[in-house]
Parts: C-alpha cells; structure tokens; sequence
C-alpha cells in the first residue's frame, strides 16, 4: 500500500542515554534525512551506498550543527516499512533529538503515529497481524521464555502454524469447485468418508492450537500469584526477597499491607505477577476489612498461590481451611517461612499428599531456589508446541475457537447427511477466521486498536 506521507518519529526513550535515534519511513525519507544531515566528505547523503552508516553532522531546522551522528538510509521495499527509511543515530540528548526531529519536521515529515511503522509493514506486507502483534509482545517481554516465544512469533512460527489449516481448508474448497467446474476432467469425487478424515485433521490442528492460549497468554501477561496467610507472617518479607528489593512495608505490626501489592518477575523461568495480599482475619478496622476483600478476591483469580505458614508455630484451622482452599482454586505451594527461626513445630505435620512444601527464609534467603525449583516444577516448559507458535492473546484465540466451530458444525452438518456442497459455507467462514488471525481479511478498525498499544517511533 503506498503511502504519500513520510513519517519521522524519536525511536528511542525520552531520556537521557548514549544513543537516540530518529527514524523517518516513507517515500520522501531519503531526502528529507539528507537535508538535515551533512556527511563527512564531499559526496552528500543520496550518492553514499544504502544501507551503510555515514558519518556527519545534525542540522537543525535553521541549519546549524547540532549533533555528530551516524546516518544510514535504505530503500524500500527491502526496508521494515516496505518504504524508503532512514535513521540517524545520535548522541542521546533529549533536547538534540527534540531539534532534529522539528528539523525533519520542517522539511515535509509528519509526527507519525503510535506503531505507524509497524502498521505500515503490516500494510505493505512485510509483516501479517500475529507477527506485528509480536513486535508489542517482544516490546513488553519481561521473562526469557516471553522474549524467546515472542522472537519466535516474529519469524513467522504461529503464521506458520496457522497457514497449514488455512492451506488444508483451501484444498478442499479447490478439490470441490475443481470436481463441479470440470466434470469430464479425471478429478476424483469427494466422497463423505474422505472429506470427514480431511476436515478432522483441521478439526485436530485448531483444537490443538487452541489449547496453546493459555500458556502464550501466561507468557505475555505474567502468571499471576496470590501470596496469602495470616498477618505477620512474611508475605511482604518474602515479596521483597524475590524482587532483591524493599517493595512493600515491612513491621511486625499485623495488618500494615491493607491493599494488594502487585509486582512482575520470572522465578524458575516462569514469568509470574506476584501478588501480596493482607493479612487474612477477621478485623473490626473497615479499611482492614477491605484489604482482606481483596486479598480473598486476589486468590479467587490466581493462577498460582503460595499459602505462607509461620515455622515458629503450629498452623490452626482457619490456617488448614485456607491451604484446602487454595488447592481447590489454583495450583499451590505451600511456603513454611521464618525457616531461620524455626522451631522444629513442622516436623510430624501432615500435609495433603503431593503438594509441594518449601522452606525459606526471606531473611538469609536459603529456601528461594527451592521455591524457584517448586514453581518450574507445577509450569513445565512445552514440550510439544515450538516457540512462536502459541496464541499469547483474546483477538487471536477468538479468531481460532471461530474457525474451529465452523469446522466442528461442517462434521456434525456432514454426519447427518448434508450434501457435501452445503458444507462449503462452514469452510469458506473458517477459512475468514483464519484470515482475521492472520490479518489477510481483518478490519481496519481491529488493526487500528492493535496498533495504537504500540509506542511512537515502533
């Protein structure tokens, strides 16, 4: 799609730094930045190769040096954009790149939108929708394995993935408009035993698609993990030896946490959003009571809890009742803590068989690996699924639950003795789903809403 502006943005963090970068994209890329820039040597910026990184000086709008810069251009469409490009690298002075980019400003660039470069490879095809979401997903990766799924996104994986049912729907549309369209050519008819084993194999490849959101959308949101138990019994403590920092306020005083806490970190290579929570009693304190409002509402929607048991003490029973809650919730480890103050009290306990038990101290930090160790353990890696072909967000796992129903009514319709033709209906709106997935037949104001999570200058 040509696009008849050229868009000029800072690509960096407002902030001072070593490096800031200004990026144009657009047919007038190339000459804008080479009005602005003053390579070193007598040849300017449009007779220097593409796609190499020339030094010179940084005009601004009245043209004087403000910057010794790095300039490289390159023409599209072998670009991100699919456009004509150019960057200059500077030094990173936010008051440099602010002179720069109302330099490039005044020589015809506009401010470009949020995620208007990535919009624009999208539209010019060098990216679909799941790869230009990836680009958001590698932006706000805060785990290896988040970074590792979205780089994998990025490549192409789930396009991929995605394209092997779109292909396999495809052919069976081809097969069946072949067999009408030439009924004298050798073509071998549909029968109903065939296009139900071929419609399966879709049916098989979307439900296992699908059953990938859950771990893509732990991936890109963070699990997030309730950390309960009684007041005083070292839920702040421990957030703050897991974060290597002092996050929440920590007294001996019960009830100082009255509102949730919430914080993002990968432990055992698990990217969780871990929550600390009040102190769980009864409380004549109405702000108290509302801390404890939340802290139940917190494990209610936990995918992981650690219930906190004090090592100094037995646990009573509204203890016991909250681990046999927990348990049925979400999956739970228990976290004796205080271990460098224990008592030995623990020792014949019996808990329930087969929960995962850890001793720590958030003081001396012993008992955090196997706490990490716990975690891994109860969200193990997936074995089968490669990186980037997981579904990491609602639009995407709508897309696919669409396309999958559509194929599932096609078997159901076809089992119950529908002519092969009235089928093609169910195919031909799976397929769109997939498309909608993809971005091949998707709305503008769908694509418009995914890029405006991005940052100016992506």
């Amino acid at each position: 799609m040509i696009q008849t502006h050229t868009i000029a943005a800072i690509a960096t963090p407002n902030a001072p730094g070593a490096i800031g970068i200004l990026r144009l994209s657009g047919p007038e890329a190339a000459s804008i930045a080479a009005a602005c820039f003053r390579p070193a040597g007598k040849k300017n910026l449009l007779e220097r190769p593409q796609r190499t990184m020339i030094f010179g000086t940084l005009l601004d709008r009245e043209g004087e040096p403000i910057d010794q810069v790095l300039c490289t251009y390159t023409r599209g469409p072998a670009s991100y954009t699919g456009e004509d490009t150019a960057e200059l690298h500077c030094h990173g002075s936010p008051m440099v790149l602010t002179l720069g980019l109302e330099a490039l400003y005044a020589q015809g660039a506009r401010p470009a939108q949020p995620g208007e470069f990535t919009q624009r490879a999208f539209l010019n095809g060098r990216l679909d929708l799941s790869q230009a979401e990836a680009v958001a997903d590698l932006l706000d990766a805060q785990s290896r394995e988040g970074v590792r799924h979205a780089a994998g996104q990025l490549s192409g994986a789930l396009s991929r993935r995605v394209g092997q049912v779109y292909d396999g729907l495809v052919d069976i549309m081809a097969h069946f408009h072949a067999v009408l369209d030439y009924p004298d050519e050798d073509i071998d008819a549909f029968t109903q035993e065939r296009l139900d084993r071929e419609l399966s194999v879709q049916e098989e490849a979307l439900t296992a698609l699908l059953s990938t959101y859950q771990r893509g959308r732990q991936l890109n949101q963070g699990i997030p993990c309730a950390l309960v138990g009684r007041p005083n019994v070292g839920k702040s403590s421990l957030l703050n030896a897991l974060l290597g920092y002092e996050r929440a306020i920590v007294t001996n005083i019960p009830g100082t946490t009255r509102d949730t806490v919430e914080e993002r970190l990968e432990l055992g290579g698990v990217p969780l959003r871990l929550i600390d929570t009040a102190g769980l009693r009864d409380s004549d304190d109405p702000i108290e009571q509302i801390g404890v409002a939340r802290s139940r509402a917190a494990m209610e929607g936990a995918g992981l809890i650690l219930v906190l048991w004090e090592g100094t003490a037995c646990p009573d029973e509204e203890e016991r009742a909250l681990l046999q809650r927990a348990s049925s919730l979400a999956p739970t480890i228990l976290v004796w803590t205080k271990e460098d103050l224990a008592t030995g009290a623990k020792a014949d306990l019996e808990v329930a068989p087969g929960l995962p038990v850890v001793e720590v101290s958030a003081k001396t930090g012993r008992g955090l690996d196997e706490l990490a160790a716990a975690v891994a353990a109860l969200f193990p890696k997936p074995s089968q699924a490669h990186y980037g072909e997981l579904l990491t967000n609602a639009r995407q796992a709508e897309a696919a639950q669409r396309a999958l129903d559509c194929i599932s009514r096609a078997r159901a319709a076809l089992a119950a003795g529908v002519t092969p033709d009235a089928l093609l209906l169910d195919v031909e709106q799976a397929l769109e789903a997939l498309g909608q997935l993809t971005g091949q037949s998707v709305r503008e104001d769908v694509t418009s809403r995914i890029f405006a999570r991005f940052c100016v200058g992506k």
